[in-house]
């Protein structure tokens, strides 16, 4: 067992593979935010972390496609719940270790992936999980490829408690507590309303810093 470092290949996981059941039975990713689809504005900030991407979808294939990503279903049916989705990307990676989001986070940490490292190394372990100071967040999480038939027989068994598979494999805790607000994800639409305020007083802040400078176009679908 060891640790990846920042040299290390790995590839950025977006999951957007649920049922989207408390926003009415939409796909998150594909809600309007900021201009575009909120699965962009997650795309945009996991990006330049990582070496390549893959998206984890049960509809909207085509759709996702367009967006420039591979995109992988689940090997279980019926909406198994977010560890299928890591299933299915730990199946698909090309490198050997996963970071994983969930494609309603538009606000996740630009630092996500080297302080997801920083713990693997801090902790003796090659698998870690991000906690906002009051809760696991184990959407976002470092995981090696080497797991992905351990996950699979958990799967298989039933169980599909994503915080209890981490805790069962001694993952290393990456502390967020600095940025607990980074984690928002959109569940309602008060979290919606709430991340496009979020957004909008970013760009106003980034543009006041950056007066007089040419402010780039945003980009559309």
């Amino acid at each position: 067992m060891h640790s990846p470092n920042h040299q290390t290949t790995i590839t950025g996981a977006i999951l957007a593979g649920g049922r989207g059941t408390r926003m009415g039975g939409r796909d998150k990713g594909l809600i309007p935010l900021a201009g575009g689809y909120m699965v962009e504005r997650v795309i945009d900030r996991l990006r330049p972390q990582v070496s390549d991407m893959l998206l984890n979808a049960n509809r909207n294939e085509t759709f996702y496609a367009d967006l420039g990503l591979p995109v992988v279903g689940d090997d279980i049916g019926d909406y198994a719940g977010p560890l299928a989705g890591l299933a299915a990307c730990l199946r698909a990676s090309r490198h050997p270790w996963v970071v994983t989001c969930p494609c309603d986070a538009p606000l996740l940490p630009t630092d996500l992936v080297p302080r997801l490292i920083h713990a693997a190394h801090e902790q003796a372990t090659d698998l870690s999980v991000a906690h906002d100071g009051e809760r696991l967040q184990p959407l976002f999480a470092l995981v090696p490829t080497r797991l992905a038939q351990d996950l699979a027989h958990w799967l298989a068994n039933g169980n599909r408690r994503t915080g209890r598979w981490f805790e069962h494999h001694g993952a290393a805790i990456a502390d967020f507590s600095d940025c607990p607000e980074a984690f928002l994800n959109i569940n309602t639409p008060a979290d919606q309303a709430e991340a496009i305020t979020r957004l909008d007083t970013r760009r106003v802040s980034h543009t006041q810093s950056h007066a007089g400078q040419p402010i780039a176009e945003e980009r559309r679908p």
